[in-house]
């Protein structure tokens, strides 16, 4: 293509424009497009005491945060439950109750002193907030690691001292009698 044509080309487009701009002052301005309307007296009315306000609770409505969905709600509170457990885990008398538990010599007085720890560490945790929400969060949690330490199928038999268990018979399985029983078959 040639300079010709690119030069018709933006003619055209300047034409167009021109055409354009001259369409618009066409019409004549004593044109009225709206009919006239009566001008009506419309007085406000004014409450005698003022403006009337919203009451207080539709105000902490308005400027209450808005919800952003369970999500980040549990976000939020995993958040502050991890600077109090930080802040916690690091008091001496907590570190002091881990290390009596730890050091437990039996199983049974393992879980008690497990439960003394527990206890005092979520009694920490929860005199360091004030949101009540986290408070329930810490004693589900405190629930849910006591009772892991319950052992609802083993009842204990005390064994007096120096007394020495004595052993059962152990059971036979079957199959091993029943292979047992078909080597006298064959035989």
């Amino acid at each position: 293509m040639g300079t010709k044509t690119y030069g018709l080309i933006i003619l055209g487009m300047v034409l167009e424009a021109v055409l354009i701009i001259c369409a618009q002052e066409a019409a004549p301005p004593s044109v009225d497009l709206y009919e006239a309307l009566p001008e009506a007296t419309v007085t406000p009315t004014v409450p005698p005491n003022g403006p009337e306000l919203p009451e207080l609770k539709q105000l902490d409505a308005t400027f209450k945060p808005p919800n952003l969905g369970s999500d980040a709600e549990w976000t939020k509170l995993r958040v502050e439950w991890r600077q109090l457990r930080n802040r916690t885990v690091n008091d001496p008398q907590v570190q002091a109750a881990k290390a009596y538990a730890q050091s437990a010599r039996t199983d049974l007085e393992k879980r008690d002193r497990l439960r003394e720890y527990y206890s005092m560490y979520y009694q920490r945790m929860s005199a360091l907030t004030t949101n009540a929400d986290i408070k329930l969060a810490l004693d589900s949690f405190k629930a849910s690691h006591q009772n892991a330490l319950a052992q609802p199928r083993v009842r204990p038999s005390p064994i007096p001292e120096g007394a020495t268990p004595t052993p059962t018979a152990a059971p036979r399985h079957k199959k091993a009698a029943q292979k047992h029983h078909k080597v006298k078959m064959t035989r």
